[in-house]
């Protein structure tokens, strides 16, 4: 049923949703990889596609930036378009030396300071974690396909730009944590308020380390490694 924010009729979702930050990079995915894919929404210019990929009815949507981004857009994919399980595909930050550009992530937890889970369902662990059913596929998948992932636990971020230097060491040495993003928190916290299977690949973008940084176009386009594992991977 369409919502405020999606137009897509009831049905025009697969029950696997690969959902990247960027509208452009599900375009560039839709475009790339699935047989006939149709526009399903676009409202605020957040395109929704669905098609085939060998066969198998997948969907790219984008969530946009940040943890209410992507709480709105998998919480109505969840909740009345239902979905079943929607793979993050987004880009990271890397936090410690063996991250290089183009790298790819799976997510084994979300680390946040962010309010969203407590806001949205009372939820007051600050570390949250995907399915274990959907990152088994994924692992499984990326060995298929021989294409190397590291696995650890992700900072999900409210901030940016910040004004305070952030503290690091606590992040890396007491958190865990090996690479910064915005929205994989909420997207975990949604699935398990719902009942569904969310997970998070990521590609290194940028590093805190060296200080490299990929350019607009590659983070749209470049990042095929984690997009192909993705759609291998999709459940039915």
């Amino acid at each position: 049923m369409p919502t405020p924010h999606n137009s897509a009729p009831e049905g025009a979702f697969a029950k696997t949703v690969l959902m990247p930050g960027d509208p452009l990079r599900a375009k560039f995915i839709a475009e790339t990889f699935l047989d006939n894919a149709q526009l399903v929404t676009s409202i605020r210019n957040i395109y929704g596609y669905t098609g085939t990929y060998k066969g198998k009815r997948v969907s790219v949507m984008a969530s946009g930036m940040g943890m209410p981004s992507m709480g709105i857009y998998s919480y109505e994919l969840f909740k009345f378009y239902d979905v079943e399980n929607i793979i993050r595909i987004g880009t990271t930050g890397g936090y410690i030396p063996e991250l290089r550009l183009f790298d790819t992530v799976l997510a084994t937890a979300a680390y946040s300071p962010s309010t969203y889970a407590r806001m949205m369902s009372g939820e007051l662990r600050d570390i949250l974690y995907p399915s274990p059913e959907l990152n088994d596929i994924i692992r499984e998948t990326a060995k298929e396909l021989a294409i190397p992932i590291r696995e650890g636990v992700i900072h999900s971020s409210d901030v940016f730009y910040g004004e305070a230097d952030a503290d690091m060491d606590y992040l890396i040495n007491e958190r865990k944590c090996i690479c910064a993003e915005m929205e994989a928190f909420a997207l975990f916290n949604n699935a398990k308020v719902l009942g569904k299977r969310g997970a998070c690949l990521l590609s290194v973008s940028d590093s805190f380390v060296y200080k490299e940084v990929t350019t607009p176009e590659e983070r749209q386009t470049a990042f095929t490694n984690m997009m192909k594992i993705a759609l291998e991977a999709a459940p039915e």
